[in-house]
């Protein structure tokens, strides 16, 4: 589902998606992250072309800027880039990373009122890994190569656990705070009724006394 500036979508791991932006729009997305996580984000551009009725690349001058936050907001990437570029950081809070992408406004003043598409990449994890790379450099046979993926993958597995505990802990956290903020309320009701009835007895005696009906 692609939807407009400044919202957000998630996304998982090792995902590619492609949306439309026009010009100073905005995309973000969240992709939820365990700790000590690399992940590498590959995107292309392409402009629409009224003559051609179609998507064709885009021009070398044409910028995108990415801005990465983590769960606490705080800012880990801010940078620029060209029509087509990898980003890579790695994750050092678990949680909700918000993924952001802009284009350049003053190149795309170029075509103002068009669009242009974006296709992006997202790889987290095990999946950031180029194996067969690993193998030529490092001399791997087949199977020490499929043990070194066994072991990636042992590894994510555990940080993913490692993350799920870290949710459920929040979750339990938020439960018993939300439970206790109700208890309070309940017996702060409770002493305001019983209050509020206590004096409007004292205040009908009072009443039936004045009027010596009692």
């Amino acid at each position: 589902m692609f939807i407009s500036s400044d919202d957000l979508t998630w996304i998982y791991p090792s995902y590619a998606l492609y949306f439309h932006i026009g010009e100073t729009e905005k995309k973000c997305f969240i992709e939820e992250i365990p700790d000590e996580t690399m992940v590498i984000g590959k995107y292309r551009t392409q402009l629409w072309d009224k003559q051609t009725s179609s998507f064709l690349p885009s021009t070398p001058g044409l910028g995108m800027h990415v801005e990465i936050k983590d769960p606490d907001t705080k800012i880990i990437l801010s940078r620029q880039y060209g029509s087509d570029g990898r980003f890579t950081f790695t994750s050092h809070t678990p949680g909700e990373h918000q993924i952001c992408l802009h284009s350049n406004s003053t190149k795309m003043a170029l075509f103002a009122g068009g669009k242009l598409r974006v296709h992006l990449d997202i790889q987290v994890g095990e999946h950031t890994n180029n194996y067969p790379e690993i193998a030529a450099k490092d001399k791997l046979t087949e199977l020490q190569l499929r043990v070194r993926q066994l072991l990636d993958q042992v590894e994510q597995i555990q940080k993913e656990q490692n993350y799920q505990r870290y949710r459920e802990e929040r979750f339990r956290m938020t439960s018993e705070s939300t439970n206790q903020r109700v208890l309070w309320w309940s017996i702060a009701q409770t002493l305001i009724l019983i209050v509020t009835g206590i004096w409007q007895m004292k205040h009908l005696k009072s009443f039936f006394e004045a009027k010596k009906l009692v």
